[in-house]
């Protein structure tokens, strides 16, 4: 059998491009195309590597579970819910090939739009409706710059007082790592007060619990997914949950 390496890269690509944009939207996550043709590049160049010869060891489970590891940590991030992605990235992958066997195809053209297809159906059919949705966020203070991953709440109705805007609420942890805050403080919001300069009290109130006071500052370098612009950031004494998938929480209306 006569394999043309360019064909089969090419292929490589697009069906792993287009698995991993479907990945992501399925999983409640922005597509973040750039970072999935990062992964199907690697991928890409890996399927060529298995038919290079002498190096058809790498074709093994062991390399292919490698593979998509590094494909994961690339596209998703080296974190716990890039975990549950991978699975669910084999998954579609294993859709796909029941997918091109019922086509009855077997050409690169079929296995590709087979893939666009499962893409696109995980891209616009699941839209709103994959469940979790999850935003990247990205914090500046000062010098100190974040990256945290957000759970869009949309019952989170939590408002600065004074302008009337959504809050994003942020864990103790990433409240440290932005402003140094200790967890101490965050309990004791009214003593803190005066610990930085542009500190605010947020009321709140929380179901089965009483009503209190988060401390926050008022930010003027934030990014919410694809918004970027000001926004008032409170300060959770306890974790948000989510066994680390997120670290922040965002209102429904940004």
């Amino acid at each position: 059998m006569v394999v043309y390496l360019d064909i089969l890269l090419i292929l490589n690509f697009f069906v792993d491009f287009f698995l991993l944009l479907g990945t992501n939207r399925l999983s409640g996550y922005p597509p973040s195309p750039r970072r999935a043709a990062l992964a199907a590049t690697l991928g890409a160049v890996y399927s060529g590597a298995c038919f290079i010869p002498g190096f058809s060891f790498l074709g093994n489970t062991l390399w292919r579970t490698v593979s998509l590891g590094l494909m994961g940590g690339i596209a998703f991030g080296f974190r716990k819910s890039a975990v549950r992605r991978c699975v669910l990235f084999y998954l579609l992958s294993m859709a796909l090939g029941g997918v091109a066997l019922g086509l009855e195809g077997g050409n690169a053209l079929t296995l590709i739009a087979a893939a666009g297809g499962v893409g696109a159906l995980c891209v616009f059919g699941f839209r709103g409706k994959a469940g979790k949705q999850f935003l990247p966020v990205e914090l500046t203070y000062g010098e100190n710059r974040i990256s945290l991953t957000a759970l869009r709440d949309t019952g989170n109705s939590l408002r600065d007082p004074l302008t009337g805007q959504s809050v994003l609420v942020i864990g103790p942890e990433a409240a440290q790592s932005l402003t140094g805050l200790t967890r101490e403080q965050l309990h004791d919001p009214a003593s803190a007060i005066s610990a930085l300069p542009g500190l605010c009290l947020v009321p709140y109130r929380a179901v089965g619990k009483q009503g209190g006071l988060l401390l926050a500052l008022r930010l003027k370098n934030v990014k919410i997914g694809s918004w970027a612009g000001k926004c008032t950031v409170a300060f959770a004494p306890e974790g948000l949950g989510g066994n680390g998938e997120y670290q922040a929480l965002t209102g429904g209306s940004i």
